[in-house]
């Protein structure tokens, strides 16, 4: 008898991830130390930017030289964590894409300020900072070379087996005089925070401003509440489905909303996607064919009679798709009697 867990599957998934971690801490710690180490022998501002003759042609406070490669490299570390889910891991696709990533992005991060630091070393001014040329590409050929040796580390291991398929909800029972629903609703909880907090900063500089601090804060006021009220609307999806048909709604008011009748549905089914698979977060796609991604994994697919689709991410997606369609089945024949 075999042991339904695979503990061999399970440590390399676990270290796996753990050397991608390290190597996040690793290339943040040394764009953060080698700026601090070489600050006295920096010009502030330096030369941040060289154009096509080699030459500096742009400045900004030497602290950019840390800042901005370290910022860099977090918005690519959290690219690749979103990658980072266990099917995603355990297929080898999905481990290339995040070792090569992460192996191109830190070279190619550290190599960028290293030269940069060097062109500006022991100079009085920005402008008398050495020319790059050949470094810049030196350093993208060399960024490419250890993210090809990243996707054959990625590759050493095959993928795991699949997950047997979730068994297919039962076909609800439609019977004359019985009312049947389905609901079901998904959150971004991280997104509502985020949404709180800007309609709290919203609130906070209004109290301010009456209390007379000075500047443009109603600007301010007014930006912030545009961005907290549209990050709510767009947290929450709750989906309906019954005799009328598919209704989308948004937000944890459930507003606004759209409606779909079943004689513009041909077909449901449940299927797993994931922010990468789609663009991202949110409404991904165009009008006919989208996704609403508010977390990756089981969607509720719905195919128009017009040939589009749409995708909402949802739970017990199985059920809602078996009752739709039952409900579009039941339809059919009377329409077409």
């Amino acid at each position: 008898m075999t042991d339904p867990r695979d503990t061999s599957a399970t440590g390399f998934r676990t270290r796996f991830l753990a050397a991608t971690a390290a190597w996040a801490v690793l290339v943040a710690a040394v764009l953060v130390a080698v700026p601090l180490a070489f600050a006295g022998r920096l010009p502030d501002p330096a030369a941040t930017h060289w154009g096509p003759s080699g030459a500096p042609d742009g400045s900004a406070p030497t602290v950019f030289l840390a800042v901005f490669p370290l910022v860099l490299w977090a918005v690519l570390v959290a690219s690749c964590l979103g990658l980072g889910r266990r099917r995603l891991v355990t297929r080898r696709a999905g481990r290339v894409g995040i070792a090569a990533g992460l192996a191109w992005g830190g070279v190619f991060t550290v190599g960028l300020q290293a030269v940069s630091i060097a062109a500006n070393l022991d100079r009085s001014r920005w402008q008398d900072a050495a020319p790059i040329t050949w470094q810049a590409i030196a350093v993208i050929v060399v960024a490419f070379a250890c993210a090809l040796l990243a996707t054959w580390a990625g590759r050493r291991r095959a993928d795991e087996p699949a997950p047997a398929p979730a068994p297919e909800a039962a076909a609800p029972d439609l019977a004359p005089g019985r009312l049947v629903v389905w609901v079901s609703s998904v959150s971004a909880p991280l997104l509502l925070a985020l949404s709180g907090a800007a309609l709290a900063a919203s609130v906070a500089f209004a109290v301010f401003r009456l209390m007379g601090l000075p500047g443009r804060t109603w600007h301010t006021v007014a930006v912030l509440a545009i961005v907290g009220l549209a990050g709510f609307a767009l947290s929450t999806v709750s989906v309906r489905v019954g005799f009328e048909g598919l209704r989308v709604a948004y937000g944890p008011l459930r507003w606004p909303a759209r409606r779909v009748p079943l004689d513009r549905i041909e077909r449901a089914w449940v299927e797993e996607r994931y922010p990468v698979q789609v663009g991202g977060w949110g409404y991904r796609g165009l009008p006919g064919r989208a996704t609403i991604m508010i977390r990756g994994g089981e969607c509720l697919v719905v195919r128009y009679t017009s040939g589009g689709e749409l995708a909402i991410t949802v739970d017990d997606a199985a059920a809602g798709a078996a009752l739709l369609n039952a409900l579009v089945a039941r339809r059919r024949p009377s329409v077409e009697r």
